[in-house]
């Protein structure tokens, strides 16, 4: 016998042995691999539609994500725009407070400069009234001795309150 042509006897009992390998392969074998196999083929489907599943939800989430950002913005921008207005009506409220403040002060500091004027002319004019009644008390005292020029000082005095002012108000 050669080693390249079997033997017909080897050559039925190798047959025979596949065919009885074959058969219970086939029995038993093969139904749990092709039930594995399509299990598997359902789990990679489901995985699949999970996965596109999930893409969907993601493009979904993003597109939202994309809107509530631009909702954002423009609710930032409106609040900006308001605080803006807010600022600018507060520096305005402060502004016209601190001119109203100013003036008032200004106000009050004349009408005290005004009172200040008033009772220092009344002072000056009370020092100078009795500044007055002193020299014209030494005055009248030396030129008084004569009776007859004390009648004419005192009418004269009296002309002049009488064609003044201190009668008529």
């Amino acid at each position: 016998m050669s080693l390249l042509t079997p033997d017909f006897g080897l050559l039925f009992w190798m047959v025979v042995s596949f065919a009885a390998v074959f058969g219970i392969l086939a029995k038993y074998g093969f139904p749990v691999i092709t039930k594995a196999v399509d299990e598997r083929r359902e789990y990679i489907r489901q995985s699949l539609d999970k996965a596109d599943e999930a893409g969907r939800r993601l493009e979904n989430m993003q597109q939202k994500s994309e809107e509530l950002m631009a909702e954002i913005e423009k609710k930032r921008l409106e609040i900006i725009r308001q605080a803006t207005v807010e600022a600018g009506l507060i520096i305005r409220q402060a502004r016209d407070e601190a001119a109203r403040q100013g003036k008032e002060k200004l106000d009050e500091a004349l009408r005290m400069i005004e009172m200040q004027k008033h009772r220092a002319i009344g002072e000056i004019r009370s020092q100078v009234a009795l500044l007055s009644v002193d020299i014209a008390g030494k005055i009248l005292r030396r030129r008084l001795d004569d009776a007859d020029t004390h009648d004419r000082l005192i009418s004269a005095l009296l002309d002049e309150i009488e064609d003044s002012d201190i009668i008529r108000n």
